[in-house]
């Protein structure tokens, strides 16, 4: 009889290591895609940032193209103050799609795109564009382990219990924009 009472005890101590672990574990992969997003979010920041100073430069050179200058600012604003996965990648996109238009305008402007500022703000972009898919493959990284890990047997009992959540893939749904622009202004 007290064998079976250690037994069942043991299987119970267990089982509550068990809970606890796995609740951990749920938790690190929670905070992972937490921190993961924030780089992308520091990247989107740098990337705001340079943006109107790629404009300010165009623009002394095109300033008949005021439409273009105009879509981009508003993109920019819309991108800063997006909010959630979703929200962001759709923000993203509009920006994408008219930093696509300056970089058209520039094309017209030879002596624009020797400059050495607009050069310089030119590999800016393209090295943030690069380090912004980086952090987006880390992100959506975690995401699928975080999401696998809440949606898994026995992690879905507990991640209902602990009230986790699935998270949002960090995407762009246009195929024709899921490449980072090309920024070279060069022919």
């Amino acid at each position: 009889m007290t064998i079976v009472i250690i037994v069942v005890v043991a299987i119970l101590i267990l089982a509550v290591l068990y809970y606890i672990a796995k609740r951990n574990s749920i938790i690190a992969s929670r905070n992972r895609v937490d921190e993961s997003w924030s780089g992308i979010d520091v990247q989107l920041k740098r990337r705001h940032d340079l943006v109107p100073n790629l404009v300010e430069t165009v623009k002394g050179y095109a300033e008949h193209e005021s439409a273009t200058f105009e879509k981009t600012t508003q993109a920019r604003a819309a991108a800063m103050q997006a909010q959630g996965v979703e929200e962001t990648a759709k923000a993203e996109q509009q920006l994408t799609q008219a930093l696509a238009d300056v970089k058209a305008v520039a094309e017209n402007y030879p002596t624009l795109r020797a400059t050495e500022n607009f050069q310089q703000l030119s590999r800016n972009l393209s090295e943030l564009e690069d380090e912004i898919q980086a952090s987006r493959r880390i992100y959506n990284s975690n995401v699928q382990s975080y999401n696998t890990d809440i949606q898994q047997f026995p992690g879905s009992i507990i991640a209902n219990q602990g009230g986790f959540t699935a998270r949002e893939y960090f995407e762009i749904e246009d195929a024709s924009e899921r490449n980072a622009p090309q920024v070279s202004f060069g022919k």
